[in-house]
């Protein structure tokens, strides 16, 4: 219990054991026997509550979350209204399956997520329970919608991990070894990294700044049209408004707004996969709102419900037009799912994107001060709480630096501050939109003693 009172009242970490503590230590080894070693754990946290942007581990340490249960927490930790939202619904029934019933949450949520998301036209919700189903419904619908079967997606680019999810993903090569041919007919193309332009070109010469967009963009019709990829057979080009787990990278607007000129032009649905950028992380509800990029479709789930399994695809009315039995979810839309997201959206709403703007900025600010300082810093970008920092070996040659990443992620953890990594040697901070100035500060404080060393 005094655990729990001094992780009500905590603002910063509290190391009181060795990491990881006697507790922890054997919960990881009963994991390691029974638990499924597909699972990546960089290092040993072993959580037992969470407050707020604070967490504590079963043998009393208390970290400060820069992790957010990778983007999930939006609220944070338990954040009381969400809970009590969460224990009315649970009394009143926990499930009845919206496939086959009605009940008010439904179209309560659908109509809210119709409302917020881009694009001055009628939308339509289908619920899932988690980003893949999201991505699944979306690409469902877009085949069944335009009656074509070929996709294109992104290098670097993160969808999901079932067959057809995995299809479109392109971030890491062991995410798909192993599992055969994939489901889907997709052609990736390189994503708009002008850190690392696979052309090697500027913003200036690839035509980024110019109305034509830029040329990663634009190759889709020059050369995929002409050669893999006839455009009256392409369903959807599907993106990432900012590149999750290929390295939080925040492309020019330029090249959405070029995906979705040549999409128009050749009949193409636009999925916009909207599951770590939106619901606030940006400081905007939606990734796609800082580029004015209107998708089709949008794939949506993470911090969507606090932490609750909930997904949702959005798309036009006269899109989602399918029939009964064409696609559902028994658990989709849970109502306990629901309570929790639509108090999540009011939260959202009433300061933590407006929260998580400014205190994205002071972080983002901090960090271009820090990269001044650090050689090994090579690039700062993001948009509100959703940055990355990507650690190179030499800033000429841009030589990735895995290792110091991985490095960075643990010495963090030993000094209680909870990151994770993306891309190939990006340090990725998404914390609960709750954190206030004083622990982005300590996380800057700290990740400078940490890359001092």
């Amino acid at each position: 219990m005094q655990g729990k009172a001094e992780l009500k009242t905590a603002k910063l970490p509290q190391i009181r054991t060795e990491l990881p503590g006697p507790k922890a230590s054997e919960i990881v080894r009963l994991d390691e026997k029974f638990v499924s070693p597909s699972y990546t754990r960089s290092y040993p946290l072993v959580v037992a509550s969470g407050k707020g942007a604070m967490l504590e581990d079963v043998d009393g340490n208390i970290f400060l979350d820069f992790n957010g249960g990778v983007a999930v927490c939006a609220t944070g930790h338990a954040h009381p209204r969400v809970v009590d939202a969460i224990k009315k619904q649970a009394e009143e029934f926990i499930h009845i399956s919206g496939t086959d019933y009605y009940y008010r949450h439904l179209p309560q949520l659908a109509e809210r997520l119709s409302r917020l998301a881009p694009g001055d036209f009628d939308k339509r919700v289908h619920f899932g329970n988690s980003g893949a189903e999201a991505v699944e419904g979306a690409v469902k619908l877009a085949i069944y919608a335009t009656k074509r079967p070929k996709l294109i997606g992104f290098f670097g680019a993160f969808h999901g991990r079932t067959l057809g999810a995995l299809s479109l993903t392109g971030s890491k090569a062991k995410q798909r070894s192993g599992f055969g041919a994939q489901a889907l007919d997709v052609t990736h193309v390189p994503y708009a990294n002008c850190y690392r332009c696979p052309y090697n070109m500027t913003t200036e010469t690839c035509g980024a700044k110019e109305e034509k967009g830029p040329h990663c963009a634009r190759v889709i019709e020059e050369q995929l049209f002409k050669t893999t990829v006839p455009p009256e057979e392409c369903a959807a080009i599907v993106v990432e408004p900012i590149q999750g787990e290929g390295g939080y990278v925040v492309p020019p607007a330029s090249f959405l707004h070029t995906i979705r000129r040549i999409a128009d032009k050749y009949g193409i649905m636009v999925i916009a996969d909207e599951v770590q950028s939106g619901m606030g992380r940006t400081g905007k509800m939606f990734a796609s709102e800082h580029f004015d990029f209107v998708p089709d479709i949008m794939s949506l789930a993470k911090g969507i419900a606090s932490g609750i399994p909930l997904g949702a695809t959005v798309a036009k009315a006269d899109v989602m037009n399918w029939g009964p039995g064409a696609h559902a979810s028994t658990f989709g839309g849970n109502p306990v799912a629901i309570a929790a997201s639509l108090v999540t959206i009011d939260l959202l709403e009433e300061s933590l994107m407006e929260n998580a703007a400014r205190i994205g900025q002071f972080l983002l600010d901090g960090l271009n001060e820090l990269k001044k300082k650090h050689q090994i810093i090579g690039d700062v970008r993001g948009k509100g709480l959703m940055i990355g920092i990507e650690l190179v070996r030499d800033r000429q040659t841009k030589e990735p630096a895995p290792d110091v990443m991985l490095q960075t992620e643990i010495e963090l953890f030993k000094r209680g501050v909870i990151v994770q990594g993306c891309g190939t040697s990006t340090v990725r901070l998404s914390p609960p939109l709750v954190i206030d100035q004083e622990q982005a500060a300590f996380m800057l404080k700290t990740l400078d003693e940490v890359l001092s060393v």
